[in-house]
């Protein structure tokens, strides 16, 4: 895990969240941001996510509410999915509730 001192309460928010995923959970953008005490910041924990996809952060376990996956590091991503028991099909999480 990487050094959090410099983050803003925001990125720190998000990260916790995001450190208590398990393998093989996925959730949405939304769901991250509204638990992380930030409803309605989706877009900016998808911004945050790919500035520090570097971070430590499990970030490709995060889906838009369809289950698409990001469309820049989209096969990465479905790959780290797959790799965890996660069914992938054209490019979207498939029955994603069946993995939050």
């Amino acid at each position: 895990m990487s050094d959090r001192s410099g983050w803003t309460s925001f990125e720190v928010d998000v990260a916790a969240v995001l450190d208590q995923l398990g393998e093989g959970e996925v959730v949405t953008y939304g769901e991250v941001a509204a638990e992380a005490g930030h409803p309605g910041a989706a877009r900016a924990v998808g911004s945050l996510l790919s500035r520090l996809s570097d971070a430590g952060l499990c970030w490709w376990r995060v889906v838009t509410t369809t289950g698409r996956l990001a469309p820049h590091c989209e096969t990465e991503q479905a790959e780290r999915l797959r790799a965890e028991g996660v069914e992938v099909v054209d490019g979207r999480v498939r029955e994603l509730s069946r993995y939050a």
